[in-house]
């Protein structure tokens, strides 16, 4: 599966993710191959690009689960765009309590890690998607770290309104990072002078909720722009700690203006490779929400090996199980023998992916812990 951006879309192309209406009515499934009128349709949504499945690439499986998941981001993007207008024009919020609340009820008390889809984006409801979206893992991993719901309601509401900023903004960094350190780093001034409302917009929590803002923002505008004058992560308050793992998580693995995006490993790998900066607790909470290197998904290795991970390392996610596509042999990083290979990213091309039978997975993983 890749990204591609509007300008770049042929017809023959298959879909590789469902689009829905803004009122979350389904309006192309996943597998459907572009003609022409679809590929106008899809450029009159606006959207920024969408995900196109490779030439021989099989259909990954997608449960109703997933399927909800796309549908229910579809309907709150809506309104959590709404809200933030609203907010950046009167600074008064009326909605962001019930949409704090829906997320929370949704997301807040899983058992079980969830498949975190990027969602499509276009320009108009960019700010709002990509909000949603580290609301939602703001409060996976405050429930995985059992905080307390006063702290994990201001934490979420901090997620909603961290990039209040963007919303009038005519900066295009608000749609990704272009490279540009005089554009980045004055949207950062902007979006940090936009936190002043906040203890308006919340009457009774405003400086908590700013200072969760500005403290994450900071640590990440610090690192983007090789300031070396930064908050240390002891004196960041735990819930700046969760927005900025949260925020550059989503920044760095959805879709942007440029196109260009990071995969989930490469993310994860720079927090684990930066704890100073991110939190080892916080990472640890978000890898154990989220499904990344689950067992089906084709990864390079750092032997320059193709494999297929057949097992996740609870301790170490970056070292799973894998069956090498070389000569089928299986291969346990976690075993100490190992412990200097490990994933470096998720494969681009999956051209050749295995199609796994996942009963039989089970039972191959099965017979390997029984062994």
């Amino acid at each position: 599966m890749k990204f591609v951006k509007l300008e770049d879309l042929k017809t023959g192309m298959r879909l590789a993710r469902p689009i829905y209406s803004k009122s979350g009515v389904l309006l192309f499934e996943r597998d459907t191959i572009l003609t022409t009128s679809a590929i106008d349709n899809v450029k009159n949504f606006g959207l920024l690009g969408i995900y196109i499945l490779e030439p021989a690439e099989p259909l990954p499986p997608m449960s109703e689960e997933d399927k909800e998941f796309e549908r229910f981001q579809t309907v709150m993007v809506n309104s959590i765009q709404d809200e933030l207008e609203k907010i950046a024009s009167t600074k008064r919020t009326k909605n962001l309590p019930n949409i704090n609340s829906q997320i929370v009820r949704a997301y807040g008390h899983l058992e079980d890690k969830i498949n975190f889809y990027q969602n499509l984006r276009s320009r108009s409801d960019f700010v709002a998607r990509h909000s949603f979206n580290v609301a939602i893992l703001c409060t996976l991993i405050c429930h995985t770290m059992n905080l307390p719901i006063d702290e994990q309601n201001r934490i979420v509401n901090a997620a909603l309104v961290h990039d209040i900023g963007r919303v009038k903004s005519k900066n295009e960094e608000v749609f990704g990072n272009s490279g540009d350190k005089d554009l980045r780093e004055a949207f950062y001034k902007e979006t940090e002078a936009a936190y002043d409302i906040l203890e308006e917009v919340f009457a009774n929590d405003g400086a908590a909720v700013k200072r969760i803002c500005k403290q994450a923002l900071k640590v990440q505008a610090d690192r983007e722009l090789g300031n070396e004058d930064t908050l240390s992560r002891d004196k960041m308050v735990v819930g700046a700690r969760i927005l900025l793992v949260a925020n550059v998580y989503d920044e760095k693995t959805a879709m942007n203006l440029s196109g260009e995006n990071e995969s989930e490993v490469k993310a994860i790998k720079e927090f684990l490779d930066n704890p100073d900066i991110y939190d080892p607790e916080v990472v640890k909470a978000l890898v154990s929400s989220i499904n990344i290197l689950f067992p089906g998904v084709s990864v390079e290795l750092s032997t320059g090996e193709k494999a297929l991970v057949i097992s996740e390392n609870a301790f170490n996610i970056l070292q799973p199980t894998v069956l090498c596509f070389k000569d089928n042999s299986i291969l346990d990083m976690s075993l100490k023998q190992n412990n200097d290979i490990y994933v470096v990213d998720i494969m681009k091309t999956l051209d050749n992916r295995y199609v796994m039978d996942t009963d039989q997975l089970k039972n191959l993983t099965g017979g390997l812990n029984n062994a």
